[in-house]
């Protein structure tokens, strides 16, 4: 049977969030309901409440998440009840020509769960990143479950969901950050850090977080980062420049998303060095470069969706890591809210007065 449960609701463009009652219908083949226990707040949540990301309202919001699996449909085999999971977005096929290519984490064809929630009044609700985990339950693609070790806390592992891994990923699996490599962050958010602790766990002799919030420049130091440059009085170009012998960087993760910043991402790398978009643009924008300084200054222009990760590979890894103690996940937690606090904390990370909220069920 069906289950009604909490869940917060994007009810249209711009307006305020609000805590409704959900139907989780019971799961069909390949799916799985999820007990949610930790969901974070992130920006891309934020996205689909100003209707940045399409206009399917009322959005189900919460992707960010941790949870233990409750029920799964006939055929499923990738979790059973009780398996403490990470939610992911991107649940891949195994069969698309990126799969095939032994290259998933590029799948073409990655799915959700086939069955929609709804409003107790029957209107389908558009789950966040085809999660919408900001509910006490949720329904899912069995593949968007990723078994971990269940001593850790969900309010940690479920950061792996999105923005960590984007970052860590961005360093780690598109900058292949190497041993004794210079690495500059521009934009020291959660994914930024996250970028900075990736490109530290990789090896990276010198990681450079690059900022106008001073705030956040001592929180990016806090994780890993070796310099830090405030780019609201500072030319980040000429400082990443000044600070590699006037070279630039052998990779610049640009975690903002606008032309600008990724222009001084361009400008600031080493020749033959890398850029990595991991910023996440809105639709409108455009981006200008001289052609021939792309062809002279070689290297690599990469853009890293979720961090080019593998959850099955990358997941598992870096809980294992956290719990080594070589992974300071727990930094990235500011604070834990109730579901009914999601509206406060949305102006909370637009004031950039925390690095994460993470609502605990």
């Amino acid at each position: 049977m069906s289950q009604e449960v909490r869940g917060v609701i994007a009810p249209g463009k711009d307006e305020p969030v609000r805590v409704e009652t959900v139907v989780v219908p019971d799961p069909g083949p390949g799916e799985a309901v999820v007990r949610v226990q930790a969901c974070g707040v992130c920006h891309t949540d934020l996205h689909y409440k100003q209707g940045g990301i399409s206009d399917d309202f009322p959005f189900l919001l919460g992707h960010e998440a941790a949870g233990v699996v409750e029920s799964v449909g006939a055929g499923t085999t990738e979790v059973e009840p009780g398996d403490f999971v990470i939610l992911n977005w991107r649940a891949v096929c195994g069969q698309c020509r990126a799969c095939s290519r032994g290259r998933p984490w590029y799948c073409f064809d990655t799915h959700n769960a086939g069955q929609p929630m709804t409003l107790a009044g029957g209107t389908e609700l558009s789950p966040a990143l085809g999660i919408g985990a900001f509910a006490e339950k949720t329904l899912v693609a069995a593949g968007q479950c990723t078994k971990v070790d269940p001593e850790v806390s969900p309010a940690v592992a479920g950061l792996l969901g999105c923005g960590v891994m984007a970052g860590i990923g961005a360093a780690v699996n598109t900058g292949q950050v190497g041993r004794g490599d210079t690495v500059a962050v521009i934009g020291c958010g959660g994914v930024g850090d996250a970028a900075v602790v990736g490109a530290r766990l990789a090896g990276a002799a010198r990681v450079i977080a690059v900022d106008i919030d001073e705030r956040k420049l001592r929180q990016a130091e806090s994780m890993g980062a070796t310099h830090t440059v405030d780019s609201s009085a500072t030319d980040p170009v000429e400082a990443i420049r000044e600070l590699t012998g006037g070279f630039g960087a052998d990779v610049v993760i640009e975690a903002v998303g606008r032309p600008e910043t990724y222009e001084q991402a361009f400008y600031a790398r080493d020749l033959a060095g890398t850029v990595v978009l991991v910023g996440v643009p809105t639709p409108e924008m455009r981006l200008e470069l001289p052609l021939l300084d792309v062809f002279g200054r070689g290297g690599a222009l990469k853009s890293s969706w979720y961090g080019d990760c593998l959850p099955s590979r990358d997941f598992p890894m870096l809980i294992d890591l956290h719990k080594q103690g070589r992974l300071p996940l727990e930094k990235f937690v500011t604070e834990r809210i109730a579901l009914d606090e999601v509206e406060q904390a949305f102006d909370r990370m637009h004031a950039g007065d925390v690095l994460r909220s993470v609502v605990e069920f």
